[in-house]
């Protein structure tokens, strides 16, 4: 999240719409990728809520995450209301999985069974999440400085990677979701295939 921000502050200098962008447009412009950022962790915690899903959710984030940067960055410069659009769009994918995970996964995975009740652990999950995310925030715009001498596609192609690579990682959790849930609907339509022939189906 870090990278693409100060990703898009120096990339909005770069033309749009064949005007450059001012120091104090661009700071404003790159405040709209919070503001989808904001809608995009409503959005995903309500869908994790109601699917109860938390890793298919921040999985399917990260993977629309890709296009959304892909769009961004051949069509962001075409007009300033398409940068902003495709700007929001981009927050919203970026930053949605990441609330996801350093709050509701957090607490699911400090309140695990397997914790025995212990409450530091929270902390402790909690902690540790945060500090892999400041290693990948120090690392990532050191990357973006060095590849940005190469090209903005090179950039854009490290986004995407990154995504990619998240989405992946959170893979076996996603099996391993819709599995269980598959495995409880079957239960489910199979205990009531068995009600059904106990009563009868005129009963």
């Amino acid at each position: 999240m870090v990278t693409l921000l100060i990703l898009v502050l120096d990339y909005l200098f770069a033309a749009i719409g064949g005007e450059y962008v001012s120091v104090k447009s661009a700071g404003n412009l790159s405040a709209l990728f919070d503001v989808g950022g904001i809608v995009g962790g409503i959005l995903a915690g309500h869908l994790s809520d109601k699917l109860d899903a938390r890793a298919t959710t921040a999985a399917s984030f990260m993977y629309a995450a890709i296009p959304s940067m892909l769009l961004y960055r051949k069509y962001g410069g075409t007009s300033r209301l398409m940068n902003i659009l495709l700007m929001m769009i981009a927050g919203l994918f970026v930053n949605g999985p990441y609330a996801l995970i350093t709050t509701a996964v957090s607490a699911d995975l400090g309140t695990h069974s397997s914790l025995k009740g212990d409450s530091r652990a929270l902390a402790t999950v909690t902690a540790i999440i945060d500090g892999t995310g400041s290693m990948g925030a120090a690392l990532g715009p050191l990357l973006t400085g060095f590849l940005s001498s190469k090209g903005w596609d090179a950039v854009f192609i490290m986004l995407v990677v990154g995504a990619l690579s998240a989405g992946l990682l959170l893979s076996r959790l996603v099996l391993s979701e819709l599995s269980e849930k598959f495995s409880k609907r079957l239960a489910c339509e199979q205990h009531n295939s068995e009600v059904f022939v106990m009563e009868g189906p005129y009963d």
